[in-house]
């Protein structure tokens, strides 16, 4: 899992001393972004001090410091936030195995009342699949089974599917652009639970066998995921292009569900077809006469 220290190194290297207004009179530099002097001084800190809280040697450090050092390295509203949950928790030592995760019962009776005519998903801190209805599960998943979300030891995994399996990475035609954003997100949420086991073990499960994932964690993106579109060649509808939205659940806030829907007339004439494909194979076979 990430550190403070990491992180703030990462985003030190990448702000340059002319964009914050810095001269360095053509001297050459040993590193790409600023000094920790540099750093320090802008932040108002001593460079002692910012020098522990990067190696990890400094107990705490104040909500003030944070805000000030995230101006001076530019980092937008998630990625302050990121900052403020590695430097809340760098103190809790080890990983601790977690409960199986089980959507709210509220959350379940929106996902029904929604019906087969959008797409929807529930998803858990991890990118679990905990619930779907039948036309989300068409949508992304076909090859696995419906019932897979039911058994917290066989759940589809979001992230997993994306990296490492085959038939899903084949589906999205931006799945270069999706993939960031998954990783970013899982960043975002490992600095939300350091001591999740389940996710330091999806973590490096990912990096050991995807050298796209690996490649993207290196570069310390952090984002959220809330809004977004993902374009899809479908294969038993053909192309479809939809905009997700997420709802966030106020009794469960760990997990999301999330609503698809049709951006374009021909995409939502492929989720017609699928809603009633899906339809079609939930009717009880008629009863044969003797």
């Amino acid at each position: 899992m990430e550190s403070l220290g990491t992180f703030l190194k990462s985003r030190r290297d990448r702000v340059t001393p002319a964009e914050i207004g810095l001269r360095t009179y053509g001297t050459s530099r040993r590193v790409p972004g600023l000094r920790r002097e540099e750093l320090a001084q802008l932040a108002g800190v001593s460079a002692g001090y910012y020098t522990r809280l990067e190696q990890g040697q400094a107990d705490t450090a104040s909500e003030q410091v944070l805000d000030a050092l995230a101006r001076v390295l530019r980092l937008d509203q998630v990625e302050t936030a990121h900052l403020h949950n590695l430097a809340r928790h760098s103190a809790k030592p080890g990983l601790s195995q977690p409960p199986s995760e089980e959507p709210h019962a509220r959350v379940l009776t929106l996902l029904k009342s929604l019906g087969e005519t959008l797409p929807a998903l529930v998803l858990g801190r991890r990118g679990d699949v905990l619930a779907w209805n039948r036309t989300g599960h068409a949508l992304f998943a076909e090859h696995i089974s419906y019932e897979a979300p039911r058994d917290p030891e066989q759940r589809p995994s979001i992230p997993r599917l994306f990296f490492l399996d085959p038939h899903t990475r084949a589906m999205y035609r931006n799945w270069h652009e999706l993939a960031r954003v998954h990783v970013a997100y899982l960043r975002l949420t490992a600095g939300r639970y350091p001591t999740d086991a389940r996710l330091a073990g999806l973590i490096g499960e990912l990096t050991m066998h995807s050298d796209d994932f690996a490649t993207m964690w290196a570069t310390g993106d952090v984002a959220d995921c809330t809004v977004g579109s993902m374009h899809l060649q479908h294969p038993t509808v053909g192309a479809v292009n939809v905009d997700y939205q997420v709802w966030l659940q106020p009794d469960s806030p760990d997990h999301r569900v999330e609503v698809y829907t049709a951006n374009d007339p021909a995409s939502s004439d492929a989720l017609r077809v699928l809603t009633q494909q899906v339809g079609r194979a939930d009717e009880p076979e008629p009863l044969r006469q003797s």
